[in-house]
């Protein structure tokens, strides 16, 4: 198993529901409105007057070989809207309950 946490724009929101649900990947949490900004060009998503726009997170557990695929249908979500913003990060998962 492997822990992918999402940070993106929260225009994306539905967009990445869906793909969990091709894929099959139905459990998941999502964080709401948070706020940040990006590594390298992104925008600030703070919700205040200059920068109106906000973030959102999830976390969700995918079996290993599901992970590459997942992975590449949010990168092709992140192209079709570049500006918008979203990053996805991996962790190995060691022991649940």
């Amino acid at each position: 198993m492997k822990a992918i946490f999402i940070a993106y724009d929260q225009a994306h929101h539905q967009a990445i529901i869906e793909i969990l649900d091709k894929m099959s990947c139905r459990g998941f949490t999502a964080f709401g409105n948070v706020q940040g900004r990006g590594s390298y060009k992104g925008e600030p998503h703070y919700g205040s007057h200059a920068w109106p726009s906000l973030a959102q997170a999830m976390m969700t557990f995918v079996e290993d070989e599901k992970v590459a695929t997942l992975l590449d249908h949010l990168h092709e979500l992140d192209e079709s809207k570049p500006r918008l913003g979203l990053r996805a990060f991996v962790w190995p998962i060691t022991a649940s309950i």
